[in-house]
This record gives C-alpha cells, sequence and structure tokens, in this order.
C-alpha cells in the first residue's frame, strides 16, 4: 500500500479506511474484498460496509467476476468533483447557519438569562440545600423568614452544629424575622452561645398567631433564594439562583424588617 497516498487522500476528505481502500484501488485497478481486506489489513466487514460509502459517493463501481463482486475505482476526475460537491454542500449549509445564527443567538440570551431552579427532595438533599449557604468561604449577609425551632429539629445535631460553625468561621451574619414562639424566643441561647458576638443573628419576632412559619425563605450570596418545606415525611427544598430575584425578595424582607417595629 501506498501510505503517502492514503494519506493524501484523508487530508482531501476521505474518512481513513476509505483513503486506504480508495488508494489501494487506484493503485491496483480494481480487486475483489478479500484481496482488499488481505491488502489493507482491513476486516472483511468493514471492506464490505466501506466499500458501499465509496459507491455512494461514486468512488468504486462493481462488475461481476467469477460470479463474485470486483470493485474498480471511479477516475481520479470523480474524486474531484466528489470533494468539490462537498465544498458546495459546505459553503450551502454555511450561508443557512447564517440565516438561523440571529434566532439561535436571541434563544441563547434568553436561556442565559433564565433562572436556575434546583429542586431537593428528602431530609438528605434538603440538608445538602441548607449546606450551599457556606459553601462559599466568605462573609456575607443572609436574610430570612424562619422558623428557627423547625430548622434546628429538622437538622441533626452534629449538621446543625457544623452550619453554625461554619458561619461563625466565614463571618456570615444573619437577620432574621421569627415567630415568637416561646422555644423560638430561647433559640439563640441554645445554639450560638459559642460564636462570636457579631456572628449572633439578629431576630425580630412577629406574632405565631399572624405569622406561623411552616418552613423558611432566605436569600442569601447576593443571588440564591431558598425556600424549604419542612415537612416531617417529606421535606422539600427549592433554590432559584438569579440576582433579579434575589433583590426582589430581599426587598420584601426589608419592608418586611421594617415593619416589625410597629408590631413589637
Amino acid at each position: 500500500m501506498n501510505q503517502f497516498l492514503t494519506d493524501k487522500l484523508k487530508q482531501a476528505g476521505l474518512e481513513g479506511k476509505e483513503a486506504a481502500i480508495y488508494g489501494f484501488l487506484v493503485e491496483t485497478g480494481g480487486a475483489f474484498p478479500s484481496a482488499i481486506a488481505e491488502q489493507t489489513k482491513i476486516n472483511r466487514s468493514t471492506v464490505y460496509k466501506t466499500l458501499i460509502t465509496l459507491s455512494v459517493k461514486g468512488l468504486v463501481a462493481e462488475v461481476e467476476k467469477k460470479k463474485k463482486l470486483f470493485y474498480y475505482p471511479a477516475s481520479p476526475a470523480k474524486f474531484l468533483r466528489q470533494v468539490k460537491q462537498q465544498i458546495t454542500l459546505a459553503e450551502e449549509s454555511y450561508e443557512k447557519a447564517l440565516k438561523v445564527l440571529p434566532e439561535l443567538e436571541g434563544l441563547f440570551s434568553m436561556g442565559n438569562s433564565k433562572p436556575k431552579v434546583t429542586f431537593y427532595e428528602g431530609k438528605e438533599q434538603v440538608i445538602a440545600a441548607y449546606m450551599t449557604q457556606v459553601e462559599i468561604k466568605k462573609n456575607y449577609e443572609l436574610v430570612s423568614f424562619a422558623s428557627a425551632n423547625d430548622l434546628e429539629n429538622f437538622l441533626p445535631s452534629k449538621v446543625f452544629k457544623e452550619y453554625i460553625s461554619l458561619k461563625n468561621k466565614y463571618n456570615i451574619t444573619v437577620r432574621g424575622i421569627v415567630p415568637d414562639s416561646p422555644s423560638n424566643k430561647k433559640f439563640l441561647e441554645r445554639t450560638h452561645g459559642f460564636v462570636k458576638e457579631k456572628i449572633v443573628p439578629v431576630i425580630r419576632y412577629v406574632p405565631e398567631k399572624l405569622f406561623p412559619f411552616p418552613g423558611e425563605i432566605c436569600m442569601y450570596q447576593d443571588s440564591k433564594v431558598l425556600i424549604v418545606k419542612f415537612d416531617k415525611d417529606h421535606p422539600i427544598a427549592v433554590i432559584v439562583e438569579d440576582k433579579m430575584i434575589h433583590d426582589m425578595m430581599k426587598m420584601i424582607f426589608e419592608l418586611a424588617w421594617s415593619g416589625t417595629k410597629n408590631l413589637n
């Protein structure tokens, strides 16, 4: 086999096995599939498949000899025409791509502007959702509407202690609006005795009878909103990651934060 010719045919656009078989047929003038397989070291079933591909491209033809199919190459001029046809098809595809490009760019832009929404189901996944609050090792302010007692009861004690410790380590400050149940009012005393003073959450209490929060909504890390349902049998959480939604939810929190002064 002429490896140099095979390489040139590959550069001209044929696949590796196509180049090897077509090049061999050009050199020999034609051959039976068994001889092609023997000389090119390509297994016979692949030889047959490749000959069909080359036939479709118009680069080889077949004739019956001794009750067997004999394959011979089309003229080099036909090979050139086939390459030119590929160029023409590529140019047509390019023109069509140019026409559809504005629509694609518009859809791509819309896709990038969509909020990223992640759903968490079951206790282990909801715990993982909470731990996203401490995955970025830097300080920021987290604000939330929360039933602090329900959160404490939901997280395993070891996980809850790690959660508070990491907030303390990364100087994550918290403001919360919490129902004024007796248990909620003793939450900080039970859970934050070991943290730095500035890390102790600032809590404003609202009447539990009017605002019995069954879960938590918190805004954090400049773009995330975590919504949690503390269901004993089927807890769920959703994290919406979008700067605009985060900012709107935080505005609602700030409005409620201001309003707690009147309640108090």
